[in-house]
Formats: structure tokens, C-alpha cells, sequence
């Protein structure tokens, strides 16, 4: 079995790519807003290219929109880390403009283990072990050769801290935890389940699967997330997930939200 078998294996339910039984979802077909049509795309992970293409997609398919429709694109988090271009990846994001889009940009829990291993370095720390050394390498910081790792990693932190642009320092800074647009709720990861949506623990918004991924109850917005990579998107009545780990799949997936209807972009 290769490393894209078994990320998938390891990262889908056997029951994630069919509807299970009894799963609820609202009485009435959600939808967005009228005159509203949402983009929104799932872990990016350094791909650059992928993000490149996908943007013209979604400007090129934007062009049959109806006059005064509101355009706006979502990002569910995790931008950095794994694939090769992180720093382009921000870059690229900052300086996104879509005549008449609005950009939301969500935390991923990769970028908030990005921000506590600036806070607390430590040799053992897993931000470098699951794609930070990616990220690193992206910002084009190494450390110095010193004896002891934790010299060392405190070296790389304090290299790193110099070299992240004011810009990109914002950006991180101003990441939102979630999104809603109508009968949709935008989160990286997903939430718990019997809590309402005011309540949830941000930690659940950034690492949680099960049991949120084999709930089948209704959370009150159906919730749209990345986070856990499947071979396609997955279409349930109480959630919809986008990561289909573009990284090592060169699969960037996008949901495309208007009235009551769902459809996808891949690249």
C-alpha cells in the first residue's frame, strides 16, 4: 500500500465516502443566502500551484454568475506546512484580489501549531515533525550547528521569528476561527457534537474527528470542514468535507454554495 493509500485509510471512516443511515440534516434543504454564491476550498499545505489554478478556475466559472450576485471565497485553514512553497502561499493570499469577491481566511491547526512552536520552541515539539521543516525551508531559515538540539531549536525559532514579514505576521494574526453564511457553518476541523455552535471549544474547531465525523445528528448549520483527507469530497446532509490532500494527491477540492445547491472543483 503507498503513502497516499494509507494517509487515506488512516484519515477516512469506513462509512465516510456513502451516506450512512439515519443521518439528519435540517427539515428544509439548506442553502445560502439568495443572490450569494460561496466558494470554498479546502488545505492547501504549500501547493501554490494548485492554489494558482484553482483561483483561475474559480474566476472563469464566477463569469456565469447573475448581475449583483455576491461572490465570496472561503478558506478552511492550513495553508503552510508539508508542501514546498508555505511562504508563497501566504504571499499569494495577501495579495488575492477578485473584483466584487470577499476573501475569509480560517485557522488551520497547522498554523496554530506554527504559533505555539514560535511561543515554546522545543526539539520535540510536533509542528516540526507533521510539515513545519516544510515551512521552515520555505522561509529559507537554518539553524545554526550549534551541540545541544535545544540550542539549536531555540536558534531556529529565533531565526524564523526574523524572517516571517510584518505582512505575513498579520496575516496569521488575523485568521478567523469560523464562518457562517446562511444554513452553513465554516470550520477547519468540525465541532462537537451536543454543543451548541456559540459554545464550541476552539480546540475543536482546529484537531477534532471523531466524534464528529461518524455523529450522524444534526448540529444546527450543516458544517463544512477540511482537516481529515478523503479520496473525494464527502456530501452528507449534516456536513460536507473538502480535504482531499492536495499536498501528495495534487487534488485541491473547492464547494461551491448558491441557493440550495452543492457542486465541487478540483484541480
Amino acid at each position: 500500500m503507498n503513502f497516499l493509500k494509507r494517509l487515506f485509510s488512516r484519515s477516512t471512516p469506513n462509512t465516510a465516502l456513502s451516506t450512512p443511515p439515519r443521518v439528519m440534516g435540517p427539515e428544509k434543504p439548506s442553502r445560502v443566502p439568495d443572490g450569494h454564491r460561496v466558494y470554498v476550498i479546502g488545505d492547501i499545505h504549500g501547493r501554490l500551484d494548485l492554489l494558482q489554478k484553482m483561483i483561475h478556475t474559480i474566476a472563469a466559472d464566477s463569469q456565469a454568475t447573475s448581475p449583483g450576485t455576491q461572490s465570496s471565497i472561503v478558506f478552511l485553514g492550513d495553508y503552510i506546512d508539508r508542501g514546498p512553497q508555505s511562504r508563497e502561499v501566504i504571499d499569494f493570499l495577501i495579495q488575492l484580489s477578485l473584483p466584487g469577491f470577499s476573501v475569509v481566511c480560517l485557522r488551520g491547526n497547522h498554523e496554530a501549531e506554527m504559533d505555539s512552536f514560535l511561543a515554546v520552541p522545543d526539539p520535540n515539539h510536533g509542528w516540526l515533525a507533521h510539515g513545519g521543516e516544510a515551512t521552515i525551508a520555505s522561509y529559507q531559515v537554518r539553524a545554526a550547528n550549534t551541540i545541544s538540539a535545544q540550542k539549536k531549536v531555540l536558534d531556529l525559532r529565533d531565526r524564523l521569528v526574523q524572517t516571517i514579514p510584518e505582512t505575513h505576521r498579520k496575516f496569521y494574526l488575523a485568521l478567523r476561527d469560523c464562518h457562517e453564511s446562511g444554513d452553513y457553518f465554516f470550520v477547519h476541523a468540525g465541532v462537537r457534537p451536543g454543543v451548541a455552535l456559540n459554545m464550541q471549544n476552539l480546540n475543536d474547531f482546529l484537531w477534532i474527528r471523531d466524534p464528529f465525523l461518524t455523529f450522524y445528528g444534526y448540529h444546527g448549520r450543516v458544517i463544512v470542514h477540511g482537516h481529515t483527507v478523503t479520496e473525494r469530497p464527502i456530501s452528507l446532509p449534516n456536513r460536507i468535507g473538502i480535504d482531499t490532500g492536495a499536498w501528495l494527491s495534487n487534488r485541491l477540492t473547492c464547494l461551491i454554495l448558491e441557493g440550495e445547491t452543492r457542486r465541487f472543483l478540483s484541480t
